[in-house]
């Protein structure tokens, strides 16, 4: 089975990730907490697609 994200997911994940590169690029050290912060709110926004996934009645 195939499993693909929704066009609003993914703009969501790249809008994080372009705000979490957008804060650090000029920085030279990143904390690990700020990193970790970035891929928990990844991990959430793919969780909660995974989820819808899975709910759908298509599936």
């Amino acid at each position: 089975m195939t499993e693909t994200l929704d066009t609003t997911t993914i703009d969501e994940i790249r809008a994080i990730i372009d705000r979490g590169l957008g804060t650090t690029k000029s920085r030279e050290l990143i904390a690990s907490s700020e990193v970790a912060d970035l891929l928990l709110d990844l991990r959430l926004l793919l969780v909660t697609s995974e989820a819808d996934l899975e709910a759908s009645p298509l599936n």
